[in-house]
């Protein structure tokens, strides 16, 4: 069972967990979308010195379903858990052009944030999990405010029902080890 437990602890509280581990350690925060994922790893990662946050978002390009897990575990994962400094290509949803790249060197704290970045096919030897919890309500009206109109649209045809399909299939909120409420 999941603990429970507030947005402003979760930062202190996962970096208790890490204390006295070596090597790439890696937290996955996962939820819906607009629930609070992406504030929750930047304030984990200011209390991590040499983390680095990398947003699943980064891997979503038009044409694919959801994002390119298989990408970001050759691209991101296969070369950490080798030792090796991960290179990767940014990419937004709604461009056929990468942006820049990013490195990861390993031996660093690596927080993985977006909705479903916890997937079980990732392989990712996890520290560290919480899943981000806000009502729908909540997150609607954050996406609103944040998203230009255009977008919405995606939100209600794929994204909403792609993540609704990840939880039921998955239950990731049920394998976290911990649930914050944001």
């Amino acid at each position: 069972m999941p603990l429970q437990i507030s947005a402003d602890r979760a930062p202190g509280w996962v970096c208790d967990r890490l204390a006295g581990l070596g090597g790439t350690r890696w937290v996955g925060v996962d939820g819906f979308g607009a629930s609070g994922k992406s504030t929750l790893a930047r304030a984990i990662a200011e209390r991590l010195p040499g983390s680095v946050v990398v947003s699943t978002d980064d891997f979503a390009r038009p044409g694919i379903a959801g994002w390119e897990w298989e990408r970001f575990a050759r691209e991101l994962v296969g070369p950490l858990l080798a030792g090796q400094v991960a290179r990767y290509q940014r990419w937004p949803y709604d461009s056929p052009r990468g942006l820049d790249w990013a490195e990861v060197p390993p031996g660093v704290p690596v927080i993985v944030e977006g909705v479903s970045s916890t997937d079980l096919r990732l392989r990712v030897p996890w520290d560290v999990t919480v899943w981000v919890d806000a009502s729908p309500e909540v997150r609607w009206q954050r996406i609103v405010n944040r998203d230009p109109p255009a977008v919405l649209e995606h939100w209600r045809t794929d994204w909403m029902p792609g993540e609704q399909a990840y939880a039921a299939e998955q239950n990731p909120m049920n394998r976290a080890d911990a649930i914050v409420s944001a």
